[in-house]
């Protein structure tokens, strides 16, 4: 594959934001980055909107009780739930909660069990509102997963030991579904590995409006090629944890799809027109009772169809196509929106930005909504009258605002911060909380009133945090634009050391991540171990080059086929045209990132031919053909249709052109990016006679936290720093 490279102007930089400095006397120190002490705080815990749209419910702090909330007042209406005044109330706080549609019944969470990163098992209570009474939702034992209210709110569908099963509440009984769950087998209901890291979805179950049926996706994941991570704590000989996960080319789970009828407990497949290896990421009745909208992608992800399934027929239309000639971003799958009444919204990249279409239930489309040389970045839904409600980055690639377009297409801006925004509505779309933030201002949290985006009151300031901050000396992000010879602008933010002298010479550090459709300048709040480098002396600057989000299909979608080649381009480049500013030091320029960040450090280092003295990865990918299906077959199909781009892509095939100081850092239960990829990696150092510095972290996953540990692997990043550049 033939190598592009940038030159940037040298020691250009235009577009520099308004330097800020804060003057207190404290100086940031490691122990308190890596503590939370600057971490700001959301709303309440657990909001959610109530059916009438008046009203929000949400738990207390001490997460004790749930309480009801009006919209426009702000009052606490009446107290929905307390352990303290609940019959046979066995606990004294909950973790999470979900209530029916009637507010008849609630669901109580505790002793929540992370699996992977989105799913969990729980022990699971059924409240009894007008009983004021709170028993299990399960008189058989274990902790259960994605339990699901009926829209009549009559009955809870749930998965214990991979089956299904459904509570009645008028009757106090159960009802099992499915036999055949087993642990890395055959899943129904729940996802595996693969979809919940991927599509991000771990519940495939859906009712019909009327209650009577129950559809449900059946994974059987028996051929998918096991992974084994030894487990060591607390254990003489150590026990491997072994789960399903399908690496590139390799076998993906088969999914079927099936439709459960409560009245006489018969179920029956549903035969889709999908090809083998395709993927299920959605499904969802509408209001319609008699549609079921399966949506599929394709394995290569670049074929997305919706149809709808009749649940007596369960036969299988067509309603919605969208063809793309890389990929379809499976996001925007997630994010389709179904309107009253029938019809959806979708956002496609059709005219080479994200933008939204409004469909009827035939799949006839309306209009579209959107439209500009900018991207849609979240789409919020459809009120009852038909005013579209989204964020978007038309204003900036670096910031995100909230909008609305009524039916004749007048656009209302309804955010009004210059930064990030975004909303959560009410279920009739009247009201929406705000939360927003930017580099200098902690998030804030507020009600408003969606006619005339009138603000009815603050739920958090994060008075004490700005308080905080206060005391403290430090340089706030300045955003800049990185601009090469040939015309492409690199979007960055810099932070300065501390007492600045712009005739001294500094090192820097280089933070990036560089993923596809990924972000890290963006004008949002956010302290980190950036401001502890600058009390060092150091200048910390990110870019964001080509493949990240925000700037168009075109953008996004050039690194495909080859990932990791123009991104590491894009960052070397940039390295260059720094070290050219008359404040920094060229020899010392080091780098590092996280999970895709860390592979970007390891082809940084080896493609940049000496740009970088050091380098920083933790939990890299080290070859595509290491990690999974839906991700990497997305951006680089598989193996054997792309060899070449696998092997280009691949740092293992460059590690003897490392140069520089690496320190490479990794979990040894890392179920995401395996420590696989480190060890083959830094193998092939050993095997090129090239030095480099490691870490292993006992037991620990993608993440690498729990109890000291985050504080050390910090401490080890800074003293390598200090010792290296």
């Amino acid at each position: 594959m033939k190598r592009q490279t940038i030159t940037l102007l040298l020691g250009i930089i235009l577009g520099m934001s308004a330097a800020y400095s804060q003057t207190g006397s404290k100086i940031v120190d490691l122990k308190e980055i890596t503590g939370g002490a600057f971490y700001a705080r959301s709303a309440g815990g657990g909001i959610r909107s109530m059916a009438d749209g008046e009203h929000y419910t949400e738990m207390n702090r001490e997460r004790t009780a749930i309480i009801r909330y009006s919209y426009a007042s702000g009052q606490a209406v009446d107290t929905l739930f307390n352990v303290n005044r609940a019959r046979e109330c066995s606990f004294d706080r909950i973790q999470n909660y979900e209530v029916s549609s009637t507010g008849h019944h609630i669901l109580l969470y505790t002793d929540i069990e992370d699996i992977y990163r989105h799913s969990y098992r729980a022990t699971v209570y059924d409240y009894d509102v007008r009983r004021n009474l709170v028993k299990p939702l399960s008189e058989n034992s274990g902790k259960v997963m994605i339990p699901t209210f009926s829209p009549d709110g009559r009955m809870v569908a749930f998965v214990r030991d991979n089956n299904i099963f459904i509570k009645k509440f008028d009757f106090d009984t159960e009802v099992q579904v499915t036999t055949d769950g087993r642990v890395n087998a055959i899943l129904n209901g729940v996802t595996d590995w693969v979809y919940e890291e991927e599509l991000v979805v771990t519940n495939l179950m859906s009712w019909s409006a009327d209650s009577d049926f129950l559809a449900y996706v059946r994974s059987d994941e028996t051929a998918v090629p096991e992974y084994r991570m030894p487990m060591y704590e607390g254990l003489l000989y150590p026990e491997d944890y072994a789960y399903k996960y399908p690496k590139a080319g390799e076998r993906n789970s088969s999914v079927s799809l099936h439709l459960y009828n409560v009245t006489d407990r018969s179920t029956k497949a549903v035969k889709l027109p999908i090809d083998e290896g395709s993927y299920i990421p959605r499904i969802a009745f509408t209001d319609n009772a008699d549609e079921l909208a399966v949506m599929t992608l394709n394995r290569q992800q670049n074929d997305f169809k919706m149809y709808y399934v009749h649940p007596k027929s369960l036969v299988p239309k067509l309603i919605l196509q969208d063809v793309n000639k890389r990929y379809v971003d499976s996001d925007w799958v997630q994010g389709l929106v179904f309107t009253v009444g029938g019809g959806f919204a979708y956002v496609s990249e059709k005219d080479g930005f994200a933008h939204i279409y409004l469909y009827d239930n035939k799949g006839v489309m309306r209009r579209q909504v959107t439209s500009g040389s900018w991207d849609v970045t979240k789409l919020y839904g459809v009120d009852a009258v038909g005013t579209v409600y989204y964020q978007s980055a038309e204003e900036s690639p670096i910031r995100r605002a909230v909008y609305a377009v009524d039916t004749k297409g007048k656009k209302t801006k309804l955010s009004q911060g210059v930064g990030t925004n975004d909303a959560m509505f009410s279920n009739s779309y009247a009201y929406y909380i705000q939360t927003y933030s930017n580099t200098t201002t902690p998030t804030v949290v507020s009600v408003y009133r969606t006619k005339g985006a009138k603000e009815l009151r603050t739920l958090e300031d994060n008075a004490a945090l700005r308080e905080r901050l206060a005391t403290y000396r430090y340089n706030a992000k300045e955003f800049t634009t990185i601009r090469t010879d040939a015309g492409l602008e690199l979007n960055a933010w810099i932070v300065k050391p501390l007492d600045f002298d712009p005739s001294r010479k500094y090192p820097v550090l280089m933070v990036q991540y560089g993923g596809p459709n990924s972000q890290q300048v963006l004008d949002r709040y956010s302290f980190d171990w950036e401001h502890y480098l600058a009390s060092k002396g150091y200048v910390t600057i990110c870019v964001d080059g080509r493949g990240t989000g925000a700037r168009g299909e075109e953008w996004r979608k050039c690194t495909y086929m080859q990932l990791g080649i123009l991104e590491s381009d894009d960052q070397i480049a940039a390295a260059k045209a720094i070290g050219r500013l008359p404040y920094v030091d060229a020899d010392r320029i080091g780098i590092w990132g996280w999970s895709y960040g860390g592979y970007m450090t390891l082809m940084s280092l080896c493609r940049g031919n000496g740009t970088f003295k050091t380098g920083i990865a933790v939990a890299p990918v080290a070859d595509w053909r290491f990690y999974d299906t839906v991700y990497t077959e997305r951006f680089m199909r598989t193996p054997k249709e792309n060899p070449a781009g696998y092997k280009a892509s691949s740092a293992i095939e460059v590690a003897a052109q490392l140069q520089g100081k690496l320190l490479i850092i990794s979990g040894s239960a890392d179920d995401n990016v395996h420590l696989q990829n480190t060890m083959l990696f830094t193998e092939a150092l050993v095997q090129a006679n090239i030095p480099f510095d490691m870490a292993i972290y006992t037991d620990k996953n993608h993440s690498i936290y729990g109890g000291n540990t985050r504080h050390h692997l910090y401490t080890r990043k800074a003293k390598f720093l200090f010792d290296n550049l």
